[in-house]
């Protein structure tokens, strides 16, 4: 019994051993867990060295003041429908009139004539304007304002007035209005005052005119800030105003700077 005993025990020894994977709790096979090894530390590629591009410095703008003379004037066309001149002459934000006459290679304003004839037996300056079209030439404009307007009949300067681009290069337009402005002052010996508004000037025209006068609009309460040093003589501030004899709203101006009524005559 005793070799049976050691016999048994050296069989047990000898058998082998497997470790037990059920919990002992709730006999449920227990889960090993790995451990995700930590990643390689990013590295950022490499880039090469590029120069950036130099920051164009801020143009100032140059600010402009109301003239101390305080002179005040409007412009009309047909918009205006018939207007009693003589009414006209007792409102002191008359002082002066510019009056729409051409536009363009072919079109007249139907009011020019009456308003011409009106704005001169009641006494007021008066000065004539032209619609500037840059899809026209310079000389079928020409040709439609020298058939139309008289400029012994006026006072003032004429205006050119600039608002549409076109869909040209910007060195067309610029051209094109060049070349109009030239050919008007050869025709009648004067130099016209061009008129736009604050930011059509600053996008389109700066720097391009500078040996002209501008009446620039600019509906609010700041005069107008230009990129240059533009010889701005009128600032048109509204185009809302009223006035006595005219029962539509009307575009009113005023000068600016040291510039008054004498600097515009012709």
């Amino acid at each position: 019994m005793r070799r049976f005993s050691i016999l048994l025990f050296l069989i047990l020894a000898l058998l082998p051993v497997h470790p037990c994977h059920a919990d002992k709790k709730d006999k449920k096979e227990a889960v090993q867990v790995y451990v995700l090894p930590e990643p390689d530390p990013l590295k950022a590629p490499s880039v090469p060295h590029i120069s950036a591009a130099p920051i164009p410095p801020v143009q100032p703008h140059v600010i402009h003041h109301v003239s101390t003379s305080s002179i005040y004037g409007i412009d009309v066309s047909h918009y205006q429908g018939l207007i009693n001149w003589q009414m006209v002459k007792t409102d002191k934000n008359a002082s002066y009139v510019y009056i729409k006459a051409t536009e363009g290679a072919g079109y007249v304003d139907q009011y020019y004539l009456r308003n011409l004839r009106g704005a001169k037996e009641a006494g007021i300056p008066v000065g004539v304007y032209h619609f500037f079209t840059p899809s026209a030439s310079a000389m079928t404009q020409l040709k439609n304002f020298s058939d139309n307007v008289d400029l012994r009949h006026h006072d003032l300067a004429p205006i050119i007035d600039v608002e549409k681009r076109g869909k040209g290069s910007l060195q067309q337009f610029v051209g094109r209005l060049a070349m109009f402005l030239e050919q008007i002052e050869k025709a009648y010996g004067v130099q016209p005052i061009i008129y736009t508004g604050q930011n059509f000037y600053n996008e389109y025209l700066a720097g391009s005119f500078l040996k002209y006068r501008f009446m620039i609009a600019k509906y609010q309460e700041e005069p107008p800030m230009l990129v240059d040093n533009a010889k701005v003589v009128m600032w048109q501030f509204t185009s809302e105003g009223h006035v006595n004899g005219i029962r539509n709203n009307v575009d009113r101006s005023v000068f600016l700077d040291n510039y008054s009524l004498s600097d515009i005559k012709k």
